[in-house]
């Protein structure tokens, strides 16, 4: 397959009838990498909210099981879409993540928001460190993925563009970044889990390259100084350089997906797996356009989200 073949065939669907099949194609093939370096940062700019942060502060898990916490984090938004988000796993994943948040009062705003780095980060480290830029319609498939998703959270004025997502992120940044002390100590241990990916003589190297990439009110809001500028221009230009040496590779072929390696699970997953421990003990609730079960006597099947699957690799 060559470089450009599958942009071609994007180039020519309708994202309000493809937009699924394009993530995919994004997440999976396209640009899969890339895709997850912004999901990274979208983690990061999250923390320059004092009122998100500290919540996360309190519940110590980026401390206690960061790892987890960030693999989760991914997974969950992977089975949501695996299998299309209106399939029966597809609603569970979103019950599943539904039970989870529901254990805080988190304001509608701010889900908002969190959702929109998902749909903004992405795009935009796209755009500045991947071989190509993303095409009109790939731009708006991300947009109608968050869309969906952030129906199936039960989040109300969600953007139906990327456009209006874009300038709900930039305003709600605008708005509420500021110094917190829990900004920064979320932030850092986040830091700490993706140096650790790397062998230990670098791990203090890659932290700083991921500072490097930053912008100056995202460094305030977390508290960190910017990198000097030659560390800045250093990491800029291996980025590039690597997107130029990729772009000159044959497209990843369709039997040969590249899909999540998470470090918690070696041998896979389960939907049961993902979350705190204590996520289990909440009851699902049904989606906003799911008609609640009738209570009955007779014993009950589990839920698709409680039911053993088959482990994901």
């Amino acid at each position: 397959m060559s470089r450009y073949s599958r942009l071609r065939r994007i180039q020519q669907m309708d994202p309000l009838q493809d937009h699924e099949r394009i993530y995919r194609w994004i997440t999976h093939y396209e640009f899969p990498r890339d895709y997850l370096h912004g999901t990274s940062i979208a983690f990061l700019r999250d923390y320059g909210v004092p009122r998100i942060s500290r919540l996360l502060d309190r519940t110590q898990e980026f401390e206690r099981a960061g790892q987890k916490r960030y693999d989760d984090t991914v997974l969950i938004t992977y089975e949501m879409v695996r299998e299309g988000m209106d399939s029966e796993h597809g609603r569970a994943a979103a019950r599943h993540l539904n039970r989870i948040h529901g254990r805080y009062r988190i304001p509608n705003e701010d889900f908002l928001y969190v959702l929109a780095t998902t749909v903004v980060g992405p795009k935009r480290w796209i755009d500045r460190f991947g071989w190509r830029r993303l095409c009109a319609q790939e731009t708006e498939s991300l947009a109608l993925v968050g869309r969906r998703m952030g129906e199936m959270m039960g989040i109300t004025g969600v953007p139906d563009t990327y456009a209006a997502f874009e300038r709900l992120h930039d305003d709600y940044e605008r708005e509420m970044f500021a110094y917190d002390p829990a900004n920064r100590r979320v932030a850092a241990a986040t830091l700490r889990v993706q140096a650790a990916w790397y062998p230990a003589p670098v791990r203090r190297l890659v932290s700083r390259a991921s500072l490097a990439v930053l912008d100056e009110p995202l460094l305030r809001a977390l508290g960190f100084r910017p990198e000097p500028r030659w560390l800045r221009v250093a990491v800029h230009r291996g980025f590039r350089t690597r997107a130029a040496l990729i772009r000159l590779l044959p497209g990843r072929p369709e039997w040969l997906p590249r899909r999540p390696r998470a470090r918690t699970y070696p041998f896979g997953w389960t939907l049961d797996d993902l979350g705190p421990h204590w996520a289990h003990s909440r009851p699902a609730a049904p989606l906003r356009d799911e008609t609640p079960p009738e209570r009955s006597s007779a014993p009950v099947r589990p839920s698709a989200a409680g039911s053993p699957r088959q482990e994901t690799r």
